[in-house]
């Protein structure tokens, strides 16, 4: 049976997230736009480099592969680029066996708006002015940072990584940390334990997560593998007694993670080495900069930490 539309996990993603165009964004900043544009075109049958979020789009839409009755997974290529220079992106398509074929190209124009169209759950994008004014109109958007690491093809897992508050949920309980520090957090978090905290940014995706973690696990077919199709953890600072209402939280919420890490203050970067997600998610820049040296890291310009 076919999987619900609106039940889909779908993801926009501009053509800076999704390929290497670090060269020609430099032209475009330069020379401007028309020598963009004749750079694009001279170099049309040339196969962009992936970018940062290559990774996880590939093998997110692997998934597809793994669980073809479905289908649960759609990535939409939405981007500033103009239809000419779009060809290039498209080419590119099946050089990586990558199944998109949506694509917006809106030249110049801002492309977050158009995830309604879509119906999608998460906008990735490498232009962080961008990406702010999308999460302060209530759009669940991610910066993409730049990052050097390359994919292994041979491991097909998908690994996604995300910090807890103002991620997942909101800001409430970093809120508390901000005015009064960990004794305060400590005590607020303890009072609260029992009160679910309210949804984050991300949580639209969490929930599209969910419905693919229900199709494997109601999968005859992957019933007697061992190993996931995808692995969900969560990277948080807190840790016990803070641990109660994140716990409490996610029971409420219907989230599943198959790792947790109460960081407690140590260094997440540590943590992500081992742990080698495609991506990862965060609220602070303070633990995505180094973590991003190994680690697809994109940050959530949401609540007070991002003030």
């Amino acid at each position: 049976m076919a999987y619900p539309i609106d039940q889909k996990l779908v993801v926009g993603i501009t053509s800076t997230a999704l390929f290497d165009f670090s060269k020609e964004h430099q032209i475009f900043l330069e020379e401007g736009l028309e020598a963009f544009r004749a750079y694009q075109a001279e170099h049309s049958a040339d196969i962009p480099a992936p970018g940062a979020a290559f990774p996880f789009i590939k093998r997110l839409l692997h998934l597809n592969k793994l669980f073809p009755d479905e289908a649960p997974v759609e990535v939409v290529m939405l981007s500033r680029n103009d239809p000419d220079a779009g060809r290039r992106m498209m080419a590119a398509m099946p050089h990586y066996d990558l199944d998109i074929s949506r694509a917006f190209f809106l030249s110049g124009e801002t492309p977050y708006p158009y995830m309604k169209a879509v119906n999608a759950c998460l906008y990735l994008s490498t232009n962080k002015d961008e990406v702010k004014d999308a999460i302060e109109k209530g759009y669940p958007a991610g910066h993409v940072l730049p990052c050097a690491m390359r994919d292994h093809d041979f491991d097909n897992q998908l690994r996604i990584a995300f910090d807890f508050d103002g991620v997942l949920v909101d800001d409430e309980a970093e809120s508390q940390y901000a005015d009064g520090g960990l004794p305060l957090f400590h005590h607020y978090e303890v009072t609260n334990k029992d009160k679910p905290l309210k949804n984050g940014p991300l949580m639209p995706l969490m929930q599209r997560i969910a419905g693919i973690q229900k199709i494997e696990r109601e999968s005859t077919r992957r019933s007697n593998d061992p190993r996931k199709a995808m692995r969900i953890s969560i990277v948080t600072a807190r840790s016990a007694p803070a641990h109660e209402r994140l716990l409490n939280t996610m029971k409420n919420l219907g989230i599943e993670a198959d790792e947790l890490f109460l960081a407690g203050g140590i260094e997440k970067k540590n943590i992500l080495d081992v742990l080698k997600p495609q991506i990862f998610f965060d609220d602070q820049l303070g633990h995505l900069t180094p973590a991003s040296e190994s680690t697809p890291c994109v940050h959530i310009p949401f609540g007070i930490r991002n003030q």
